[in-house]
């Protein structure tokens, strides 16, 4: 691994910047509209959800996506893969996407998001997310490759996309490395604090997987038999973060840190926004808050 010159808490900050400005999209009201437009149910999240983030990867069977958003219970993701794509296609999906961050924006940061600071925060964004290696990377490769939007919100929303999975694909080669299977390493993610039990079910395993983790990662010395992180277990995930933030630092040491930091107080007000919405849960599966 090439050493950086970005420190890893400034990787992980903007990471706690952006990922509110990208997640919203699967929360706000304006998308669940946008995607009931296209025949999506709307009754739960994940229809849109799997269309919303699977459709730069085109028309993506079950197993693709279920490999690259990888937590997720591979059960779970048949249910909406590919029956997505013959809801929509993803050409239209993306049209859809872009139109529901659109009026997302537009609704949360009001006149600023016409205003010089906000494009000034997308164009260098935009040159962070360029400068992105997608080697490896399938998910951020698949949203680098698509048309630059227009106008300056749009343009931050998909600099944002692409650096969060960029750094989220990042994440799952540190997983991998780790040897955390993606039940794995929800249990110790739970286990280490980044969220209750509860927060995971979201995923779709069942007791069963869970329990057979539990037990997996307690005969590796990872986790207490009541479910607590071992020290061990403690210093893994640790080490699992501080690869993901190096792994994660490429776009940051091309932009560098005079305009990486520019870009990080930029990005207060928007984030204020977002976050001040009510919009997103308070508690997620990312940790964000609590690493």
């Amino acid at each position: 691994m090439a050493v950086s010159s970005t420190d890893p808490g400034r990787v992980r900050q903007l990471w706690h910047l952006l990922e509110p400005l990208h997640a919203v999209v699967y929360y706000a009201p304006q998308a669940f509209e946008e995607a009931a437009a296209l025949g999506y149910a709307t009754d739960e999240r994940w229809p849109s959800y799997f269309a919303w983030r699977a459709a730069p990867l085109g028309e993506a069977g079950a197993g693709r996506v279920a490999a690259a958003f990888y937590s997720f219970r591979p059960g779970m993701v048949a249910r909406y893969v590919p029956h997505a794509w013959r809801i929509a296609a993803p050409g239209d999906v993306l049209a859809a996407r872009s139109r529901a961050v659109n009026r997302i924006y537009r609704e949360l940061l009001g006149d600023a998001v016409d205003g010089p600071e906000l494009a000034e925060a997308a164009a260098l964004a935009r040159r962070a997310a360029e400068a992105a290696v997608t080697a490896g990377r399938p998910l951020a490769a698949a949203n680098a490759e698509l048309a630059w939007p227009e106008p300056a919100h749009l343009v931050l929303w998909q600099a944002a996309t692409i650096l969060r999975e960029h750094r989220g694909d990042g994440h799952l080669a540190a997983l991998l490395l780790a040897g955390l299977d993606p039940v794995e390493a929800l249990v110790s993610f739970a286990a280490a604090g980044a969220a209750p039990r509860e927060v995971f079910a979201s995923r779709g395993w069942s007791e069963e997987e869970w329990a057979a983790a539990h037990d997996r990662l307690v005969a590796r010395g990872l986790l207490a038999p009541g479910g607590t992180a071992t020290e061990t277990g403690r210093a893994l995930r640790a080490e699992v973060e501080l690869r993901t933030d190096e792994l994660a630092a490429g776009p940051w040491d091309a932009l560098g840190p005079e305009r990486t930091a520019r870009l990080a107080d930029l990005l207060g007000d928007p984030w204020l926004a977002v976050i001040g919405s009510g919009l997103l849960p308070a508690v997620n599966t990312l940790g964000i808050g609590k690493i």
